[in-house]
């Protein structure tokens, strides 16, 4: 399939359309929930015949969100969202940071990442194994990056996987304030404290404003979302400034 001109907000259907930049089935089942109620359709790259994996080549979680959604925004020429996660463990210096998804070798399982960093982490106290979720989602149309929203979820490094739910190193981040992994919360309770849940409801006001401007690039707007320590159900205390 050819993808067809949409790069403002207006097409053929009741709704503009917005691209949701990632081939992760599992990404998009947690961001369509977490978007629901904006006047735009949510498309896939499946939904456009569109097969593209951007080289993840920033050195930031922000650098690569943009430039995964513009990548996406220009091939479907249409708008597209894209985010960029990752996350940080203070005894390893950051690490595995914008590595997370490479961290074992860029053809390794979740079970091969988490093995990793466990064994790095081996011998390390419970004190010092704090760590947070990070994720940096941008909006691109096929001019220009429209702006970026941040969002944080602060833990720890627990010592074996538990729980059965999201992917990822989710068995093992220990979620503040909630003796539980994120991987042990239910759909809707890791959507509330997550740093993807955090980030797309910031992102939701950046759509929103957007729309009502009329669309179009507006590039270096950004904001962040932070998790608040102790709170499983802490909302954002920040959606960012405005455009």
């Amino acid at each position: 399939m050819s993808p067809t001109r949409d790069g403002g907000i207006g097409n053929r259907g009741q709704c503009p359309r917005l691209l949701l930049a990632t081939s992760s089935k599992k990404k998009i089942a947690e961001l369509r929930p977490m978007l629901d109620g904006l006047s735009v359709e949510l498309v896939t790259p499946d939904d456009m015949g569109l097969d593209l994996d951007p080289e993840e080549t920033g050195e930031t979680f922000e650098d690569n969100a943009r430039l995964k959604a513009l990548a996406f925004a220009r091939a479907a020429v249409m708008p597209a969202l894209a985010d960029d996660s990752g996350l940080e463990v203070d005894a390893l210096g950051g690490a595995p940071g914008v590595y997370s998804k490479r961290y074992a070798g860029p053809d390794s399982r979740d079970a091969d990442r988490i093995a990793l960093l466990l064994k790095n982490l081996a011998g390390v106290a419970d004190a010092q194994r704090s760590a947070r979720f990070r994720c940096v989602i941008a909006l691109a149309t096929p001019d220009g990056v429209v702006g970026t929203r941040s969002g944080v979820c602060d833990g720890s490094i627990g010592h074996a996987p538990r729980g059965e739910n999201g992917f990822g190193y989710d068995p093992v981040f220990l979620v503040q304030g909630t003796g539980r992994t994120m991987a042990e919360l239910s759909a809707n309770e890791k959507n509330r404290v997550s740093h993807r849940g955090r980030a797309a409801g910031a992102a939701r006001e950046l759509i929103e404003i957007w729309l009502q401007s009329g669309g179009g690039p507006r590039t270096g707007a950004s904001g962040d979302s932070h998790a608040h320590e102790g709170r499983a159900g802490a909302t954002s205390d920040g959606v960012g400034s405005a455009l």
